[in-house]
């Protein structure tokens, strides 16, 4: 099973089972000895074991963080460390704990080690999204990279099958979007390229063993080849059509991703022939969009829109929303192109092989 230490210029990685335990040395190594703890409402189990790896290091728990990153929760949190004079955040969980916590330390100033349960990637990159008025906006900036990373793959076997599958095709989504970015490069390629491999291989590989460490050390490994290509390359349709479906209509984000990439890829696919090319390779399919439809399906993931409480009265608002702003894509967004994109997506409707 893959184990290994990373001490980069920016962020150091602790990747292996069990490294967990690694918590308060790497605490130590940041010269940090005032933590708060963050979590979901859902992860305070994980949250109150980890204080207790932590000792006398955690001053707090806050167990509020929820998806999209709202500026009122940060400011919570924010109100918590102040009170308790933390000198860094502990976030375990998923993409919305590592969210919070960029945006507590960022505004602090004070340091950030993430210990991921889920595929997210954002552990790994500058970019923070935050929700505020109903609008989801990102920023980037090199102080919301957290500071240190523990992947332990044991806290990523208790994720539910549909979890597991969401939460990777949401990884996978970085990594296919990264391959047609404007300012992608042969290192992200690559990247990219390694990121789907391990992704879409280790999920059939976990499903024929759900307690498999292998599998899952495959799986996150993947998560973390998608996250750097996601901190390394501008972000085109995809990411931000999720980003409005999430922020604006509150849609679960992983899930969100896991309907829309799919669709995304086929109407980026006339202007991107040459990273569709590798990414159906990268696979195994004969075609990079239908091809990773195909494999949503296949091991149950959400197809359509419908099924994660998207209303189709909603669709014109939300293309509104996506093509109010210009950004980097391979093709040129229109408002009736995202129309019609979201369509097929509320609907679940097969991409077919072109």
């Amino acid at each position: 099973m893959r184990s290994f230490v990373l001490s980069a210029t920016a962020q150091r990685v602790v990747f292996g089972a069990g490294t967990i335990a690694e918590v308060g040395p790497e605490l130590d190594r940041l010269n940090a000895g005032r933590a708060l703890v963050l979590s979901t409402p859902g992860q305070a189990r994980l949250a109150s074991q980890l204080t207790g790896l932590l000792g006398s290091r955690a001053v707090a728990e806050f167990t509020g963080a929820v998806p999209h990153t709202p500026v009122e929760v940060t400011e919570q949190a924010v109100d918590v460390a102040g009170a308790r004079r933390a000198d860094a955040v502990v976030a375990i969980g998923g993409g919305s704990t590592t969210g919070l916590g960029k945006a507590v330390a960022s505004r602090l100033g004070i340091r950030h080690l993430v210990v991921p349960t889920t595929y997210a990637g954002s552990e790994v990159t500058p970019v923070l999204g935050e929700t505020s008025g109903g609008e989801k906006t990102t920023r980037s900036a090199p102080e919301i990279l957290p500071d240190t990373v523990i992947y332990d793959v044991e806290l990523t076997t208790t994720l539910p099958w549909a979890v597991s599958v969401s939460s990777a095709v949401n990884a996978l989504a970085h990594a296919v979007e990264a391959l047609y970015a404007n300012d992608a490069t042969a290192e992200t390629d690559d990247l990219a390229i390694e990121a789907i491999r391990s992704l879409v291989g280790g999920l059939p590989a976990l499903r024929a063993d759900l307690a498999g460490l292998d599998a899952r050390a495959e799986l996150l490994y993947g998560a973390w080849l998608a996250g750097r290509c996601l901190g390394a390359v501008g972000m085109g349709l995809h990411h931000k059509l999720c980003h409005t479906l999430g922020g604006t209509f509150n849609l679960p984000h992983a899930a969100t991703h896991t309907v829309v990439l799919p669709f995304a890829m086929a109407y980026n696919a006339p202007a991107a022939s040459r990273a569709m090319g590798l990414i159906a390779e990268a696979i195994e399919r004969d075609q990079a969009p239908s091809g990773v439809q195909s494999l949503v399906r296949e091991l149950d993931g959400p197809t359509s829109l419908r099924e994660i409480g998207f209303a189709s009265a909603d669709i014109d608002r939300a293309a509104e929303l996506a093509a109010a702003q210009a950004y980097p894509n391979p093709r040129e967004l229109t408002r009736a192109g995202i129309t019609q994109l979201l369509q097929h997506a509320y609907a679940g409707d097969p991409i077919r092989p072109s």
